[in-house]
């Protein structure tokens, strides 16, 4: 049941079709993870806390730094050096004291990650590395939990849904790793795409509209374009296969 106040400050959202009360109410009741709490992490978040959803957990094992400054919104000045889970529950507490926050300090891997998203509705993907979005992938299908996914680089950034056992995965696309290394990017971009994820989340959760799913979404910021691309479920996928 929405409060009084709930009603007052989602007013605007409420008013859009396909959300209504009921839509909210189920916001209010959603339990969403997101892996990151960087440059797609502070807006994903941001923007989640002020849709309203209910529950919202973020991993995050780095600290802040000055150079995370250009794109990560959810620090200050004032973080560096703090974990930035510390950093980013003090930001969106105060942001929306209504919804509950839960923040782990460490590393998602193959042995955490189950534990992490077990009974979450939704897993958001704000990582900077494949192996462990790969990890993700993995645990979200085998936990049938919808996984939006999203990347950048620079000024260019792509996104894409994953609806488990109906939907190609991050696996049927991409087969290989990328290097860790430092790559440029710009903190409009993260915003953009971020807020593409968030979108998705949110209609995910209202159940409303299309989502972008077996279609992978590009950003090109140079030349202010968005191409899309269509993606197949890959029946030999090593991790929503049929053999799987």
């Amino acid at each position: 049941m929405l409060s009084q106040e709930e009603l007052v400050r989602y007013d605007r959202q409420i008013m859009i079709r396909g959300i209504g009360r009921e839509g909210q109410e189920r916001l209010k009741n959603a339990n969403v993870f997101i892996a990151g709490a960087g440059g797609l992490g502070s807006p994903l978040s941001l923007y989640l806390a002020a849709a309203g959803v209910g529950h919202i957990k973020i991993a995050d094992n780095d600290r802040v730094e000055l150079s995370n400054l250009n794109r990560q919104i959810l620090h200050w000045e004032e973080d560096i050096g703090k974990r930035k889970i510390d950093s980013a529950m003090d930001k969106l507490s105060r942001f929306n004291p209504d919804i509950k926050l839960e923040i782990i300090h460490d590393t998602i891997n193959e042995e955490n990650v189950s534990r992490m998203v077990d009974g979450f509705d939704a897993i958001a993907d704000a990582m900077d590395n494949f192996p462990t979005r790969y990890v993700l992938n993995k645990a979200a299908v085998e936990k049938n939990i919808p996984f939006f996914h999203g990347a950048v680089s620079g000024l260019e950034g792509r996104a894409m849904t994953i609806i488990p056992g109906k939907t190609a995965c991050l696996r049927c696309m991409y087969h290989g790793t990328s290097p860790a290394e430092k790559f440029p990017v710009i903190g409009v971009t993260p915003a953009i795409i971020a807020s593409i994820q968030a979108t998705e989340v949110i209609k995910y959760l209202v159940g409303m509209g299309d989502l972008l799913t077996d279609r992978l979404l590009i950003y090109d910021g140079m030349e202010m374009v968005f191409k899309e691309f269509k993606v197949r479920k890959n029946p030999e996928c090593d991790h929503c296969g049929i053999n799987k």
